[in-house]
Formats: C-alpha cells, sequence, structure tokens
C-alpha cells in the first residue's frame, strides 16, 4: 500500500504501478465518490450527447432501416428531412 499527500488545492499523485494497474493516461476522466468513508476513483469514459441520445434510441428499438445500400439510407433520410420541414411550416 503506499502513502499519498494532499498537496496545495487538495492535489494528490496516483502512485505509477496503481496507473499502469487500471491503464490511466493523462487526460482520462475519473469519477471521484465517497464508499463507506473511503474516497475511490473510477475511470470514465464520455461521449458526446447526441451520440448517447443516439445509443439510447437504439437500444430503445427507435430505429430506421434496415437499407440495401447508402443510396436508399440517404433517400430516407432525405424524404424524412422533406417531411419534418412540411410539418413546421404549419
Amino acid at each position: 500500500m503506499d502513502i499519498v499527500t494532499v498537496k496545495n488545492k487538495f492535489q494528490i499523485v496516483i502512485p505509477q504501478h496503481v496507473r499502469k494497474q487500471v491503464r490511466i493516461e493523462i487526460g482520462d476522466v475519473l469519477e471521484a465518490a465517497v464508499e463507506n468513508g473511503k474516497i475511490t476513483f473510477t475511470p470514465k469514459s464520455l461521449i458526446d450527447r447526441h451520440l448517447a441520445e443516439g445509443l439510447e434510441d437504439a437500444r430503445n428499438g427507435r430505429t430506421h432501416g434496415p437499407y440495401a445500400s447508402a443510396v436508399d439510407a440517404i433517400r430516407a433520410l432525405e424524404a424524412r428531412a422533406k417531411r419534418h420541414a412540411a410539418k413546421r411550416r404549419k
């Protein structure tokens, strides 16, 4: 077990062998929490909000297609965009 010191601005250094075990790199995001009186840091990955919404739609079955080709998918998107624009004009 390593001992770390709380520095100015309450910063600490995560020991190298701990960083290597959980593969923490510079710029990674960690979630800080208190569990049973202990501070825990859990590596997290952040994704764009719109991507997260799209993934949630896919998980809930709100998808379109399948399409036979990219051209068919583009046609479907263009038709959907036209319908959406027409609704906005009303």
